[in-house]
């Protein structure tokens, strides 16, 4: 049986991490999708980051499957994904779930705290 705690610890082992700073110079390319995984009410409290897709974890696996009736084209496989949530758990978690369904350029940003804290822009909902 796993924790959550192994399981955060797996993903993270498994996710490459991109700090605050590297990420700033990722805004607005056409190759790289930011993933806010965090709930709706999350994202309309805080903003996120700009250009970001806000779709909650429970749904990832549904958006970036491309044979999903709910895929979103938005998530392409030769896109670096940059993934990012309130503290980092759940980003590493669709870190890995993504890299497992065939994403190889994934990064975990972590938490959006640390983003904002960092002098990242933010993007009102």
């Amino acid at each position: 049986m796993k924790t959550v705690q192994a399981m955060v610890a797996e993903a993270n082992a498994a996710v490459p991490a991109i700090s605050p700073d590297e990420a700033k110079g990722l805004i607005g390319r056409s190759d790289v999708v930011f993933l806010d995984v965090r709930e709706p009410g999350e994202v309309a409290a805080s903003g996120k980051v700009p250009g970001a897709l806000a779709i909650p974890r429970g749904l990832v696996e549904f958006r970036a499957d491309p044979a999903s009736p709910l895929h979103d084209a938005a998530f392409d496989r030769a896109k670096r994904i940059v993934t990012y949530c309130a503290s980092g758990g759940r980003a590493a978690l669709v870190g890995k779930t993504l890299k497992d369904m065939g994403y190889a350029n994934v990064r975990n940003l972590g938490g959006f705290k640390a983003w904002v804290d960092a002098g990242g822009q933010v993007e009102k909902a």
